[in-house]
């Protein structure tokens, strides 16, 4: 699973660049546009018979008088893009030879390295390595650029989708080798990879907290996230938990239908879950609460922020409208647009926006766009640079963009979901020593060695023990500083004095992932993440909307 795309019953696009291809609902068409067979607009008839023939006859014209021979089937896919461009970011064409790669991925049996990535400017970036997957286990990460693959030089080459697949891909047990170019970093990194069976789970840790307080991180919404939460949401209540944290943070979206299947375990009654609204009444929508879900009543905390889309986004909007869930985080994604997929007859697909996503409260979900696709991609550096993670963006906060909730309490479009609390970046203990640490694959090359070294030792514990007992000592952060060293990253002193505690922290996360899993590496991370001790913090307000407060 390398480019990561699913569907249902109605279809999102890609996401561009910082998250990845994920499609939620698909639309049952059976729409064939010709190539020649021509049916106008009943909107504008005239204008649009009138632009279909200038299309038509300058590709004529350049076929048959061009000085040089042209690819015209090339030229009209470039033009067919170009112009989607000026619809919105979502509205897609996908050529006839990489269709069936999006089939075979549907299908959902893949073998390969676990990556999902977009090509940009000529060179594939990785967008995340999937969680229990070979390339996170290597140590790749999110925006390293693939540079190489066996010794082949990929970027800069014209590679597409396809392309990509045909060497990421491949046989479980058989290894590929990546060279990867990384900020920082003036030699390639080289990785040699072990393909093997993607995961295809969703739900990548559920645990107890403390004896009331649970938490579930779901990181998409796959084929069986339903499943997943449920059978997650069923074990921790069997365990005593009263109220639930439940994580959606770089949560990239996926299949809808699972999205408001969670949404509804949590709202009563039959309170809207979302809508849509497109051109006249032919796509729009109502969704409603229909079950009665297994956590009507608890208090609900739901963490969420900027790569937080699409379904994450649905489920975040409609416990909010309802009051049934606080928001802690950040303003997410903003990816609100529904499309439908439309087949052509040359095999070629076209991914057209019908309408958009509205919370219950009438927010749209989609974050503006004026028509310059990079603009829009690079949206994430410009909230960065805007201070947006440090503090609530003032010009949201407007009574153009005020909406209430189903019990009056006010809350703000302007694309995205904004939270009830927001919950800055923190930046306090990380230094450019740190993240060259993480650049040069140190912390993950120590903790793998440590574990190694240890693992007789180490075994003898449970997690339980480890977290209470297992220290990070002074003597393990100077092997790691000597080891940081033997690999070109030069010592820092004030900087390493100011990431000190959190390195301690990411060490003993890691070898509790080594030993446990997602289980004994979550747990320990969260002792230092601030959102998710802020969740923490804001239970007795949680509890005040469980209760029926506003």
């Amino acid at each position: 699973m390398e480019n990561g795309e699913e569907r249902n019953k109605i279809r999102n696009s890609p996401f561009q660049i910082r998250l990845p291809l994920f499609i939620a609902m698909a639309l049952t068409v059976g729409v064939l546009i010709g190539a020649t067979t021509f049916s106008p607009s009943s909107n504008n008839p005239q204008g649009t018979a009138k632009s279909y023939l200038k299309f038509r006859d300058i590709l004529s014209y350049i076929d048959r008088e061009y000085v040089d021979t042209v690819d015209i089937e090339e030229l009209s896919d470039y033009a067919i893009t170009k112009m989607l461009e000026k619809l919105d970011p979502h509205t897609t064409y996908i050529p006839a030879d990489e269709m069936e790669m999006a089939r075979s991925y549907l299908e959902g049996d893949f073998e390969g390295i676990g990556i999902e990535f977009n090509i940009f400017k000529d060179t594939i970036y990785v967008v995340t390595p999937l969680s229990g997957g070979p390339s996170e286990a290597a140590g790749l990460m999110a925006g390293d650029k693939i540079i190489k693959v066996d010794g082949e030089t990929v970027a800069g080459t014209g590679i597409n989708n396809e392309g990509v697949f045909k060497r990421l891909r491949g046989p479980k047990g058989s290894k590929v080798n990546l060279g990867v170019k990384r900020k920082g970093n003036k030699k390639l990194l080289n990785f040699t990879i072990q393909r093997s069976k993607i995961p295809t789970y969703s739900v990548d840790v559920k645990y107890m907290v403390d004896e009331k307080t649970g938490y579930i991180k779901v990181s998409r919404f796959s084929a069986t996230t339903f499943e997943e939460f449920k059978e997650a949401l069923t074990e921790l209540r069997k365990m005593g938990m009263q109220q639930l944290v439940l994580d959606l943070r770089g949560n990239p979206g996926g299949y809808m239908d699972h999205a408001i299947r969670m949404a509804d375990e949590f709202i009563s009654g039959e309170k809207m879950i979302v809508y849509t609204d497109g051109k006249g009444e032919k796509y729009d929508s109502k969704t409603f609460a229909q079950t009665r879900g297994d956590f009507e009543s608890g208090p609900v905390v739901v963490l969420l922020d900027e790569g937080s889309a699409s379904a994450s986004e649905i489920v975040a909007g409609a416990l909010q409208d309802n009051d049934r869930a606080l928001i802690v985080g950040r303003r997410s994604f903003g990816k609100g647009l529904v499309q439908m997929p439309i087949p052509l007859n040359d095999g070629s697909e076209l991914r057209l926006t019908i309408s958009r996503y509205y919370t219950p409260s009438g927010r749209s979900i989609q974050k503006p766009y004026n028509g310059d696709a990079e603009d829009y991609q690079m949206d994430m550096l410009h909230r960065l640079e805007s201070g947006e993670y440090f503090h609530p963006d003032s010009s949201l906060f407007v009574d153009s963009l005020k909406y209430k909730t189903l019990k009056g309490r006010p809350v703000y479009g302007g694309g995205g979901i904004m939270p009830d609390v927001f919950v800055a970046r923190d930046t306090m203990e990380l230094s450019p020593y740190l993240s060259q640490l993480y650049n040069n694959n140190i912390i993950r090359e120590y903790t793998l060695n440590y574990y190694r070294d240890n693992r007789k030792e180490l075994e003898k514990m449970s997690l339980d023990k480890f977290r209470k007992s297992f220290v990070v000592t002074d003597k393990m952060l100077q092997d790691l500083v000597q080891l940081a060293n033997k690999s070109g990253v030069e010592y820092k002193g004030e900087e390493f004095k100011r990431s000190k505690n959190l390195l301690r922290n990411n060490l003993k996360a890691f070898i509790a992932r080594s030993l446990y899993g997602n289980s004994g590496f979550f747990p320990v991370l969260h002792e230092s993440d601030e959102e998710f001790q802020e969740a923490l913090k804001q239970f007795s307000r949680a509890k005040g909307l469980a209760k029926g407060g506003a």
